[in-house]
């Protein structure tokens, strides 16, 4: 078995930053690739950034580009997403992911490349 665990939501405001984090456990570790995904009330879920652990490339969605880091730690199974100037539109559930195929980099942004999901945490940017 294996499980991802996210945490580290909460509320902010306009402007401010949070740091979300995320380790995989058992099976759902060792991967290719693990990623941050959300979904805001009344949307699909959407890509916002991830990362392969062969040579750390990163990747960002358009909108939180330049706002958003995303880092492994290593020799983990272990990734962080600091979230800086955050907007109103950033409140979503946020969810950690990992693929486990050898396939699974191949399209590190596709939710259909990941195998392990969080349950998720909440992020809400509000005055």
């Amino acid at each position: 078995q294996g499980k991802v665990v996210e945490s580290g939501g909460g509320l902010v405001q306009p402007g401010g930053s949070l740091r979300l984090s995320c380790t995989a456990f058992g099976r759902a570790s060792g991967g290719p690739v693990m990623a941050w995904f959300r979904q805001a009330p009344g949307k699909e879920r959407e890509f916002v950034a991830s990362i392969r652990w062969r040579g750390s490339s990163t990747y960002y969605s358009d909108s939180v580009k330049g706002r958003f880091t995303i880092t492994r730690v290593n020799g983990e199974s272990t990734i962080s997403l600091q979230m800086d100037n955050l907007l109103v539109e950033d409140t979503a559930n946020y969810y950690c992911a990992a693929g486990r195929r050898s396939d699974s980099s191949a399209y590190p942004t596709d939710t259909r490349s990941m195998d392990y999901w969080g349950k998720g945490t909440t992020v809400t940017v509000s005055t």
